[in-house]
């Protein structure tokens, strides 16, 4: 049971990582927010992404034994970008609920 929780963690973190990874890109952060004049702030979005891969990898980590995690999060990886493409594909507004407005750069 407790497994299933470290995964549940490991998968939100992969899918808010990659969503950050996605908003670091100019054409990708126009599409999530066409009015707004600012780009990203790709140092905080880039920071952010690589702290809850991490922690993706920690939760597998604590899931299961080595060697499945490391598959385990592979499949994440893959499935995380995915789901991130085909979000920037239809519903590219759906990512805004990730990436509130101080993650605009100001300057």
């Amino acid at each position: 049971m407790i497994e299933a929780g470290w995964l549940i963690a490991a998968v939100v973190s992969t899918m808010l990582s990659m969503g950050w990874f996605a908003l670091c890109y100019q054409s990708h952060w126009k599409q999530v927010f066409p009015g707004h004049a600012g780009g990203p702030n790709t140092f905080l979005l880039k920071l952010l992404g690589r702290g809850f891969l991490l922690l993706s990898a920690v939760c597998c980590l604590a899931a299961d034994h080595p060697s499945m995690a490391a598959l385990v999060w592979i499949m994440l990886l893959a499935v995380a970008a995915m789901t991130v493409a085909m979000l920037l594909s239809r519903r590219p507004q759906w990512l805004r609920l990730i990436c509130p407005s101080f993650f605009a750069d100001k300057g």
